[in-house]
């Protein structure tokens, strides 16, 4: 069945998830792994882990980490959003400097 969230996702999104589930069973399969074996491994269901295998958005994202981290791509998810790497951010930060600094004079105490 398919849900109303899958009509939302921008093709580009969809095809870049089908080919994510391709992917991943392409690396099961070099590592002589069967889908039943991944499953139990990521502690999903078998039926949850063929729709990994398709793309399926609607699987939960700690389900692909866990298949990530079984497969030994443990570390993919940590540098993804790292601040030093959003190109888009640090532009963001750019433009919100001041572009004069004033210091503020004290008071007097007299």
């Amino acid at each position: 069945m398919r849900s109303a969230f899958q009509d939302l996702l921008p093709p580009g999104l969809r095809r870049s998830l089908s080919k994510f589930g391709k992917d991943l069973a392409r690396a099961r399969r070099k590592r002589h792994l069967t889908a039943g074996m991944m499953a139990e491994r990521i502690g999903v269901a078998k039926s949850t882990y063929a729709r990994m295998e398709k793309g399926d958005p609607a699987v939960a994202m700690g389900a692909y980490a866990m298949a990530l981290f079984v497969l030994g791509f443990g570390d993919a998810f940590s540098d993804l959003l790292d601040a030093r790497n959003d190109e888009q951010g640090l532009l963001l930060d750019e433009e919100r400097l001041p572009r004069r600094v004033r210091v503020k004079k004290a008071p007097n105490s007299l």
